[in-house]
């Protein structure tokens, strides 16, 4: 499981932007991230909390099970490893239209 997190994260840092596939994971971390940093405003992440942002992550990426869990693991470890969020908000911005956001 770890190797498998290491291997996305390796495939989002390392790909060049103009790659789809790497354009797509790095603005699916991206929107990941945002959501554990919005979880975690309030310091009471319940598990109500979290099954909404998992479901969210799926329906709007269309992901299976075993991704969103893997690409929600990596957004939280992403996330306490962050300096800040502009990375993340900056990568949605470019990403995605206003109707999509």
């Amino acid at each position: 499981m770890l190797a498998s997190l290491k291997e996305l994260f390796n495939t989002i840092t390392s790909a060049a932007p103009t790659e789809p596939a790497a354009s797509e994971h790095a603005l699916q971390l991206a929107a990941a991230v945002l959501l554990v940093e919005v979880m975690r405003a309030d310091a009471d992440c319940s598990a109500t909390e979290r099954e909404t942002a998992i479901g969210a992550l799926r329906a709007k990426f269309a992901l299976a099970d075993d991704e969103v869990a893997r690409l929600f693991e990596l957004a939280e470890t992403t996330s306490r490893d962050a300096p800040d969020l502009y990375s993340f908000t900056s990568r949605l911005n470019k990403g995605f239209s206003l109707e999509q956001k």
